[in-house]
């Protein structure tokens, strides 16, 4: 049995790389560790109940503030990703046979930590024929019984190789906001995301808009990675041409010495401006931060989200 804590057995497609110089992070970029009371009730939430989180599998920044006040990004279908993404510090290989019991797991931990509004992932699974679609339709509809007030967000997988039909499946489950990154740059897919395709993603996106029109839609990139400032710029002109409505940015951090490089570290005031540029394209929300991550104040975020919306329409 593998050892997900092992590298070589956590990335068997990265044991052969070349290790990549990891470069001393600045000031800002620098987070305490965890230790409050909340984060222990949240970390314990999740183990009892059998849960995996993005916020652990992922080695995000963030997880001590947000454990801390009971809010975690819950991961379905596993801990194990079919894709082996250059940035990414999931697990990759031949993931297990889908929990059909996980759906009223994660309801029961979204209610008894009182969220009002959750964030739900997943690895990708290319081994299903609906790339988990309707597992994700299952936990939507678990959590809208269990906690019917909560607000729910998905960050989805691209369903690349999946059967047709499968973005149809979670749309009609009625997720509050449809989130899918796009992860970076067009130019660096290759090295980057070599197993997904941008405009893939990016029709994904707009597809949503079209089967239903009133459902917030989001994406988000990393910078750091190799990209400049223009390709940025044209990748937040193909969101709103989507019609996507809330974009992220945020820096890449090297997990491991086998993972894509950080080309550098973007300054806060680089940031500033991209999410200057970004409204001024027209999105009704923007978090560009070096610490920016998809779920990341997601729920004070989606009350901004909706509150814009309303403006916008003349309603506030």
């Amino acid at each position: 049995m593998r050892d997900l804590r092992i590298p070589d057995q956590r990335h068997p497609e990265k044991a052969h790389r070349p290790d990549q110089e990891q470069p001393k992070k600045p000031a800002w970029i620098r987070v305490k560790a965890p230790t409050s009371e909340g984060y222990k009730r949240t970390r314990d939430i999740m183990k009892d109940n059998r849960l995996s989180t993005v916020c652990e599998e992922a080695g995000c920044p963030n997880v001590g503030e947000c454990w801390s006040q009971g809010h975690a990004t819950m991961m379905i279908m596993g801990e194990i990703c079919t894709r082996g993404c250059t940035f990414c510090n999931v697990a990759t290989g031949k993931p297990n046979a889908l929990d059909v019991f996980e759906p009223g797991r994660v309801a029961h931990a979204v209610q008894k930590l009182g969220l009002k509004h959750v964030v739900i992932t997943s690895v990708d699974r290319d081994d299903l024929d609906d790339g988990g679609a309707d597992h994700f339709a299952q936990t939507i509809r678990a959590i809208r019984h269990r906690s019917p007030d909560s607000t729910i967000e998905v960050l989805v997988p691209d369903f690349l190789k999946s059967k047709p039909g499968s973005v149809e499946i979670v749309v009609e489950a009625r997720p509050d906001v449809f989130n899918h990154n796009l992860e970076t740059v067009p130019a660096l897919y290759p090295t980057v995301r070599p197993g997904a395709r941008y405009f893939h993603s990016l029709r994904l996106l707009q597809k949503v808009k079209e089967l239903d029109p009133a459902m917030f839609t989001k994406s988000g990139i990393m910078v750091g990675l190799g990209e400049d400032r223009g390709s940025v710029l044209q990748v937040m002109d193909d969101m709103r041409a989507a019609d996507i409505d809330f974009m992220t940015i945020g820096q890449y951090l090297q997990p491991t010495p086998k993972h894509h490089r950080v080309d550098r570290f973007v300054t806060p005031e680089e940031f500033a401006g991209y999410e200057k540029a970004a409204y001024g394209k027209g999105f009704l929300m923007v978090s560009a931060t070096p610490l920016t991550r998809s779920s990341y104040h997601a729920g004070d975020d989606f009350a901004r989200l909706r509150d814009a919306r309303l403006r916008k329409l003349g309603r506030a």
